[in-house]
């Protein structure tokens, strides 16, 4: 007996009926078959794909909230997808669910995210006549544009999990914990960069949300936590009075420091830098690295266009732009 069967055969004896199991045929389908791995499950190897990817590394600079912060404890997109895993697979084990699976959809949830976060997204939504939302380029990365188009050929359960974690319900219990946990951390570790920033203070929270959930991050993620956990496995959600005080915390940061002039003053900077290098690359398409140009022989250049700029990290935008527009001094 292989070392994955006999994880397999102690799945079966300690995950609840709700979980997605490592031998479920449908959860575990890829859209090109493979031998199985004598020592891992189809949900480890697919955590350990996204895990060694490029896109993954990537997300070690590009925009959380703050753009490029001045600062090590700011979060980037890296840091929040570990928070995000981290709340994820205790709400998993917690629930007798599949953990990694659990693991593998938190760690690809945001792999299509653009750089300035999504100021980038939205731009790039506007002026890309495919649209851009980044849960669907995060699916297209794992699909198509990882290993230079051969993609990562993940499971269905991991994929569909990645593309419903932000509005959507997703095929599997897994999925839905991880949607619930992409909002238990951003809505918390935002309020922690804020007050670090000296956009909040603790006392501007709601006195409600504060009251429900708690006065610091780690007493709201546990109330948070908690009340997944003890709503149960059925439907996915927080209990009904724990949800009123989420959602009334999240409307809070969005009018206070998601639209606050101050976290975004640099913004409209980034979409014209965006809108730049988007022109400049529908205009030059030679330019492109090769395996975009690729693409446009499938697809059109808009599609290949959008990208490549959706994979840059913030700073590699930067760079490009300056190279691209900015003179440089003779020597």
């Amino acid at each position: 007996m292989t070392v994955r069967e006999q994880i397999e055969i102690s799945e079966a004896g300690m995950l609840s009926k709700y979980a997605c199991a490592s031998v479920d045929e449908v959860g575990t389908k890829r859209e090109r078959y493979e031998d199985k791995c004598p020592y891992r499950t189809e949900f480890q190897r697919d955590r350990d794909r996204i895990l060694h990817c490029n896109s993954f590394r990537r997300l070690k600079r590009k925009t959380q909230v703050f753009l490029s912060p001045v600062g090590d404890h700011y979060r980037t997109r890296l840091t929040h997808t570990l928070e995000v895993s981290q709340i994820a697979r205790t709400i998993s084990r917690g629930m007798r669910l599949n953990e990694d699976l659990t693991e593998a959809i938190a760690l690809g949830h945001d792999l299509g995210h653009s750089p300035f976060g999504h100021c980038g997204e939205r731009t790039l939504n506007e002026i890309c006549p495919h649209g851009f939302k980044h849960y669907e380029q995060s699916v297209r990365v794992v699909e198509v544009l990882e290993k230079k188009g051969k993609g990562l050929n993940l499971t269905h359960a991991v994929r569909n999990g990645i593309l419903c974690h932000t509005n959507m319900v997703a095929d599997t219990k897994e999925g839905n914990i991880v949607r619930l946990a992409d909002t238990i951390a951003y809505i918390n570790h935002d309020i922690e960069d804020s007050i670090r920033a000296g956009i909040l203070s603790p006392n501007d929270l709601p006195r409600s949300c504060v009251i429900a959930l708690g006065n610091t991050k780690t007493k709201r993620i546990t109330t948070l936590i908690a009340s997944v956990i003890g709503h149960g496995a059925v439907d996915i959600d927080f209990a009904p009075d724990i949800r009123k005080a989420h959602d009334e915390l999240k409307r809070f940061m969005f009018e206070k420091v998601y639209t606050n002039p101050s976290a975004k003053q640099e913004e409209g900077k980034a979409e014209q830098l965006v809108r730049k290098l988007y022109a400049y690359f529908i205009e030059h398409t030679d330019k492109l690295p090769e395996e975009y140009r690729n693409i446009i022989k499938i697809a059109d250049p808009d599609r290949a266009v959008c990208d490549y700029i959706s994979g840059m990290s913030d700073e590699y935008a930067v760079d490009l732009y300056t190279e691209l527009f900015v003179p440089k001094f003779w020597k």
